[in-house]
């Protein structure tokens, strides 16, 4: 990142002890400058003690802040959380599952560095490389993009996406009300409503099976639905 930059990175995290150290290892050597804020949701895994054992050893991860949440109140809360802590002109979401690349961040900040947009979604549907898994999820993914697209007139192939890079002052006209996965369609459709300059880009991806841990369910996609409706049209 050229000049004096920050970028903020947020990792919610719930139960991901087999994966939230190599996470951070590898967010921690993206070239850029950066601040790493994990919100712990109540985990009771084994990860509090990791991310408290990282956060201690001053060597291990640099500019790595640590916050834990009690009870478990969801994704979107924790990044609230993230949010409200940041300090970084630049805003990244980060899940600690290894399904997204932090290699994938010079690609993801660059239109925001270029100052041609304000938001920008890393899409696992433009053509990166990613593991074949799961049909219904990525059809469930299409159906409820393709429903934010017209509800929202934007055109993005991938609504759903972790990967959401927001320049700060848009958390400043933005408040976020949401505390589980239906923080994306709010995002989305308050970015929309705004106006702002949204991008995408492709990314890497590497889907994990629910055995491997993964969490999201067909109730989320119910739950998404109602929060597109809710937050484009009354909210």
């Amino acid at each position: 990142m050229t000049g004096s930059l920050l970028l903020s990175v947020i990792v919610p995290v719930y139960n991901e002890s087999a994966t939230i150290e190599k996470t951070l290892r590898r967010v921690d050597v993206a070239p850029f400058n950066k601040e790493i804020i994990v919100v712990d949701d109540g985990s009771t895994d084994g990860t509090r003690d990791i991310l408290l054992n990282l956060e201690r050893d001053p060597d291990s991860i640099a500019q790595l802040r640590v916050f834990f949440q009690q009870p478990n109140q969801g994704k979107g809360s924790a990044v609230r959380k993230g949010i409200g802590e940041a300090h970084g002109e630049i805003i990244l979401i980060q899940d600690a599952d290894l399904e997204y690349d932090p290699a994938d961040y010079p690609q993801l900040l660059q239109p925001i560095l270029d100052g041609r947009a304000d938001v920008v979604y890393g899409s696992r549907f433009l053509g990166g490389t990613h593991r074949a898994i799961y049909f219904w999820h990525y059809a469930g993914n299409r159906f409820l993009t393709l429903l934010s697209n017209m509800l929202t007139n934007l055109n993005l192939s991938d609504m759903e996406t972790c990967y959401k890079v927001f320049r700060r002052e848009i958390f400043e006209e933005i408040a976020i009300k949401s505390n589980r996965f239906d923080f994306e369609p709010e995002i989305t459709a308050k970015v929309a409503k705004k106006g702002y300059r949204v991008y995408e880009t492709p990314i890497s991806y590497s889907g994990r099976s629910y055995e491997d841990g993964k969490k999201i369910t067909w109730r989320d996609g119910f739950k998404a639905i109602w929060a597109l409706f809710r937050y484009r049209l009354f909210d």
